[in-house]
């Protein structure tokens, strides 16, 4: 392979990562596998020459694949089941007994394999003691590097949709269904969801808010068990019960659905009124 045939294969693989969504760097140094596949196959050829062919049969044979794989692969590890994750994930969340430690947990939890291809875990922002809290979906980029949710485009969107009801993040608590980043910024997985959802719920019950936010449609399907679209459930109010209470709940617009759809603030406001006048009473 020539220089120029390796340069617009390499080419082709990242345009082919960027259209996947791979935007995130797993090392520090860059590897150039064609010359790493290159200079190992060189000697392996002269080495068949000189040796007769029934030994070099014998000893392909004998060589384990994992031995044959380019310098610097790893091989990941197999993940739980679903199912024993999200019973992992019941029994860590259900033991901690305060949102600090809940943190903890979370971090160290295993169970779900987007903790792998993330920054960081983005578990909360604002007061934990607010009484209306909002949950959306999963971090984004802007999340996944400073650690902390909603903190983007739509962030800032949200940002001033509360600042036009009188909240900010020091009376409000902010977190998501998923505390890490899917890849790309895709929709997390239904099963990526119930993994985490034993977290979410008990983090729900520690902080104990008086009203709950859903943003979207991902968070408001996986709380309120909801089938319809977020279209025809935002708006409505719904019982809660977060383990110890029950409490309101609402669904709205993801702030970064109306910076796609900016015609549909206008049912948001009716939702932010909304909240506004049951925060009152």
């Amino acid at each position: 392979m020539t220089n120029t045939d390796r340069k617009e294969a390499a080419r082709a693989l990242l345009d082919f990562y960027r259209e996947a969504g791979v935007d995130v760097l797993l090392g520090e140094t860059p590897t150039d596998r064609f010359a790493s596949e290159q200079a190992s196959a060189a000697p392996i050829a002269r080495a068949e020459v000189a040796r007769p062919k029934a030994e070099a049969s014998t000893a392909a044979r004998s060589v384990p694949v994992r031995e044959r794989e380019p310098p610097g692969r790893t091989t990941a590890a197999v993940p739980a089941s679903p199912d024993a994750a999200v019973m992992a994930a019941r029994a860590a969340a259900k033991g901690a007994a305060s949102l600090e430690e809940l943190r903890a947990l979370l971090d160290r939890f295993e169970g779900c394999a987007l903790r792998t291809t993330a920054t960081q875990l983005v578990f909360a922002d604002g007061n934990p003691q607010a009484r209306v809290m909002f949950v959306g979906e999963a971090p984004g980029r802007d999340e996944d590097i400073e650690g902390l949710p909603f903190v983007g485009r739509s962030g800032k969107l949200l940002d001033r949709m509360m600042a036009a009801i009188g909240l900010d993040r020091t009376s409000v608590y902010i977190a998501n269904i998923v505390p890490w980043r899917p890849p790309g910024n895709r929709t997390p997985t239904p099963q990526e969801s119930a993994i985490c959802l034993p977290f979410t719920l008990r983090q729900i019950e520690l902080a104990d808010p008086d009203v709950l936010i859903c943003l979207g449609n991902p968070s408001t399907q996986t709380l309120l068990n909801s089938k319809d679209g977020i279209l025809k459930t935002r708006g409505r109010w719904f019982p809660f019960h977060t383990g110890t209470r029950e409490i309101r709940a609402m669904a709205t617009l993801h702030p970064a659905y109306l910076l796609r759809q900016p015609l549909q603030k206008r049912l948001a406001w009716r939702d932010f009124l909304a909240i506004k006048k049951a925060l009152a009473t």
